[in-house]
């Protein structure tokens, strides 16, 4: 399972949307209609996932500032 899909599955499963909703160039609170409270909700669970530390939400708007994040930290 790619990085990419490691975090759809946790959007998704958070913001009981479809899979189809959540794709790279998504946007959060646009598109998703995060708030501020599920986007921690989100980044809790990235953290547990990927046993990394997320320190800001900031600049992280779409899923794929997300996934690049992400692997930046597992490097």
């Amino acid at each position: 399972m790619t990085t990419f899909e490691k975090i759809q599955e946790i959007i998704v499963d958070q913001l009981d949307k479809e899979e189809s909703e959540v794709q790279l160039q998504t946007n959060f609170r646009e598109e998703l209609e995060a708030d501020s409270l599920d986007l921690f909700q989100i980044i809790n669970d990235i953290e547990d996932e990927f046993d990394i530390k997320i320190e800001s939400e900031d600049g992280l708007e779409t899923v794929e500032d997300l996934v690049k994040y992400v692997e930046g930290q597992m490097d």
